[in-house]
């Protein structure tokens, strides 16, 4: 009973932070191209939650605040199955809720928190030896995001060494049918965005957590036994690098499975910690205690970002600025009674939609002052620093 408290607080303060993290933050252009244009799932899952509670961030981002709860629950089941004390769980899945990159995802529309449950589904019901359940999830996941690719790949490394005939055939069939509907860009010049991915894997885990996971995978490797778990994370990282030496990788098309790898690290540093006497603990206590004061500050960065333009020279070098101004914006307009308004910028344009703000011809919207007279400045403003300045004029 003290286990599943600790579990359900961990998703009450999970679930209570991306709910005001989404109200804090505008819909960016990629997610408003997804939102009205595209036709994918997470097209349907976003237009279904706002027809339902209406056209706003919060039920814009609900869908994939639920399916990242329902992540937690589903690693702390597979937790189980590999820790047998209550407090390695627990660690483990409260690692998992700090990830930076994985509450990064969780806010945005996108593929990714999606992937990362459809894959937790498939390795809990595959590991508890559901083969049929756990088979149909694989088929389902891909019509779901290209990213599965990779999942499928690994998958059918891991049958191949395994020897779990049925697993490989599948994966071979669903490895080849991925690479017909989608394709996987491998050409091109080498343009080294090694050190890049290893940046995007350091947002993903935070800087210490993401050595602490190399060396993780690379204990295993050598020492101890390899298991499911271990080939997804393992081969989903050595084909990110090996791929990165030719292109720009995305956040989302290798976070969801390398994350898998957090009941493993637990399970190693327990198993190193608990091997030595107590008077010769004190650097594993220290590396966890930093580990987790930066897992905390990191996350806590995403959620608190504004701040950080009323310290900064140039606020568009924001790391969220794309997430920032639109709602903003959209406010002020409304304020004024205004609906309609032409601009050049199509990117905000399509942005400012969402919040009902449509294109029109009575208004015009600028980023710099085309007469010296004549119109209204609309200054975005975050803790007293002037982010962004709209002029806006009306049009006879």
């Amino acid at each position: 009973m003290r286990e599943r408290l600790f579990l359900l607080l961990i998703l009450v303060l999970s679930g209570a932070l991306l709910s005001y993290g989404a109200q804090s933050i505008s819909i960016s252009y990629d997610e408003a191209e997804i939102f009205f244009y595209d036709v994918n799932p997470i097209h349907y899952i976003a237009l279904y939650s706002t027809h339902l509670l209406g056209q706003n961030d919060f039920a814009l981002r609900l869908p994939f605040i639920l399916f990242h709860l329902a992540s937690i629950v589903l690693l702390y089941k597979i937790g189980k199955l590999f820790l047998k004390k209550r407090v390695d769980r627990i660690v483990s899945v409260a690692i998992y809720a700090l990830l930076p990159g994985i509450n990064g995802i969780a806010l945005m529309v996108n593929s990714g928190i999606v992937v990362i449950f459809v894959s937790l589904l498939f390795t809990y019901l595959y590991l508890k030896e559901y083969k049929i359940a756990s088979h149909l999830v694989l088929i389902m996941a891909l019509f779901i995001d290209n990213s599965f690719g990779i999942f499928f790949t690994a998958l059918f490394i891991y049958a191949l060494f395994q020897r779990k005939t049925d697993l490989l055939i599948l994966t071979l069939i669903l490895l080849s049918a991925s690479m017909y509907l989608y394709g996987f860009d491998v050409g091109g010049k080498p343009k080294g965005y090694f050190v890049d991915t290893l940046g995007v894997y350091a947002v993903i885990f935070s800087p210490l957590l993401f050595l602490y996971f190399v060396y993780a995978m690379y204990r295993i490797l050598i020492k101890e036994e390899k298991n499911l778990l271990w080939y997804i994370s393992f081969f989903s990282l050595i084909v990110s690098l090996l791929l990165s030496m030719r292109q720009r990788l995305l956040l989302e098309d290798f976070a969801p499975f390398v994350v898998l790898s957090i009941p493993l690290m637990v399970k190693v540093f327990f198993n190193s910690y608990r091997v030595r006497l107590p008077a010769f603990r004190k650097l594993h206590t220290f590396f966890f205690g930093l580990v987790l004061v930066s897992l905390v500050c990191n996350t806590m960065l995403i959620f608190l970002n504004k701040p950080l333009y009323a310290v900064m020279e140039d606020p568009s070098k924001h790391f969220a600025i794309k997430y920032n101004i639109a709602k903003e914006l959209a406010d002020a307009l409304n304020v004024k009674g205004i609906t309609k308004v032409m601009m050049k910028d199509d990117k905000m344009a399509l942005r400012l939609k969402f919040y009902g703000i449509e294109q029109g011809k009575n208004y015009k919207l600028t980023i710099q002052p085309e007469i010296e007279e004549g119109y209204e400045k609309i200054d975005i403003t975050y803790y007293g620093k002037v982010v962004k300045t709209f002029y806006l004029y009306r049009v006879n």
